[in-house]
């Protein structure tokens, strides 16, 4: 290949994605990929099963990009239709790859499988194609130049499954690729939970303007921000100054939202809590209602969480909170079980009984039923309480979370893991007291 890959187009099929029965993460994770490689994504395409569409598509597109990336559509059903919409984009017609035909032969025997004709098509390719060996499933890859005269684009087709589709870019399609050796980019993902976008965006300022280099934008998922910086600018000495720069606007966005910021890179909350907790010699237990063990997950997903997480306890009825965790009737009785004295009650009791240094406890409603006006949907309460010598210090938030059932539980989650983060981090002042640090949710006069 002797064009530069400077933009690209990513195009993702499947009618699943088209009428949003699935979520399309592959174009996410490639466009970052391509990104870190110094080369700009700027369309992402979503199409159905439909052969003409997609033909169309790659078509067009590499008439305007010299790079284009096909997700999905090389699986052995009708309705697997990337390997014809490239032959025809290309005009050419499809030819058996008797190596990709053996390589699926062999991987069939391996599950004590027989080879059916459907799956005998996945060995087809146009003619002047190459395929790319799949050790991860049975669709190979493609790869060919769309358009002749030294203009064209590469276009690779790769399985939509991202546990095929990943490690074939990583091995097939990254080594192949030409960014311009003249230009080079540089980016920088920062992670922040409990601060609103909006008030994380007034404590950046000028740092968002469009035109700024580096660039500063802000991106929401899951209760949490994702604050990503890009530099793009001259490679060689050019580069190690942009890096210079991408790092001090880092240390700004840092320095603006202060403690806010948790993490950056593919770090988690979870695994930062989890890193802390291991650095502090601390240890953790849960009780939790209305999150039904979301809490104990997240904190288990991470590798080591053993060595800091005690355990915990689901108690999702007023008897078991009693039970379990001695929470009194009196306090269930006067208060219910979604308030203040309820979650500080299961929050010690926890402590006390698993032996832990900090145990979090979480109660309240998610929805869509069972609020009040007094309590509406979305009200959570967060007690938090740490082993001291003098007895238990507990600390509790009062949260008013907006959203789906869903969006309650989880956010309630991120909350009483910031909650944890702040405490062995940053010391209780972060929680209580006149350096109490706000968060995101909390139900107004709370605290």
């Amino acid at each position: 290949m002797d064009r530069l890959h400077t933009r690209a187009a990513v195009v993702a099929t499947g009618d699943e994605l088209a009428i949003g029965q699935s979520l399309n993460t592959n174009t996410m994770w490639i466009a970052d990929r391509l990104m870190a490689a110094g080369i700009e994504t700027v369309e992402h395409v979503v199409l159905g099963d439909d052969r003409a569409a997609v033909a169309a598509a790659i078509r067009r597109l590499a008439g305007e990009v010299p790079l284009v990336i096909v997700t999905g559509g090389l699986g052995p059903t009708a309705d697997d239709v990337t390997r014809d919409a490239l032959a025809e984009a290309a005009g050419e017609e499809l030819v058996l790859d008797e190596g990709a035909l053996a390589a699926i032969g062999g991987r069939l025997r391996g599950l004590g499988r027989e080879m059916t004709a459907y799956q005998r098509m996945q060995a087809m390719r146009p003619r002047s194609a190459a395929c790319l060996p799949n050790d991860n499933g049975t669709a190979p890859g493609l790869h060919m130049v769309v358009g002749g005269g030294g203009a064209g684009a590469d276009v690779f087709c790769l399985p939509g499954p991202p546990r095929e589709m990943k490690p074939m870019f990583e091995r097939d399609v990254l080594p192949r690729l030409r960014p311009d050796p003249a230009r080079t980019a540089r980016t920088r993902v920062l992670h922040a939970a409990g601060i609103f976008e909006a008030e994380a965006a007034a404590r950046l300022g000028e740092l968002m303007d469009r035109g700024r280099n580096p660039l500063v934008g802000i991106t929401v998922s899951a209760g949490g921000l994702a604050v990503r910086i890009r530099a793009v600018g001259e490679a060689g000495e050019g580069g190690e100054a942009l890096e210079r720069s991408l790092e001090a606007t880092a240390g700004a966005v840092r320095r603006r939202l202060g403690p806010y910021i948790y993490g950056e890179g593919e770090e988690t909350l979870e695994s930062v809590v989890v890193a802390a907790l291991r650095r502090a010699g601390r240890t953790l237990a849960c009780v939790e209602s209305c999150t039904g063990g979301g809490l104990g997950a997240a904190v288990t997903r991470v590798p080591g969480s053993s060595d800091v997480f005690v355990g915990g306890w689901v108690t999702y009825s007023n008897a078991m909170k009693e039970r379990l965790v001695g929470v009194p009737a009196e306090v269930l009785r006067e208060n219910g079980a979604v308030s203040e004295p309820t979650a500080r009650a299961m929050a010690v009791g926890g402590l006390e009984r698993s032996g832990a240094d900090l145990c979090v406890s979480i109660t309240g409603i998610a929805g869509p039923g069972g609020g009040s006006a007094a309590k509406p949907v979305g009200t959570v309460c967060v007690g938090l309480a740490r082993r001291e010598s003098g007895g238990p210090a507990v600390t509790v938030r009062r949260l008013l979370i907006s959203g789906e059932r869903e969006d309650v539980r989880e956010r309630s989650v991120r909350t009483a893991l910031m909650m944890v983060l702040l405490a062995v981090r940053d010391g209780p002042g972060a929680l209580e007291g006149s350096m109490r640090l706000p968060l995101a949710w909390e139900a107004p006069g709370a605290g």
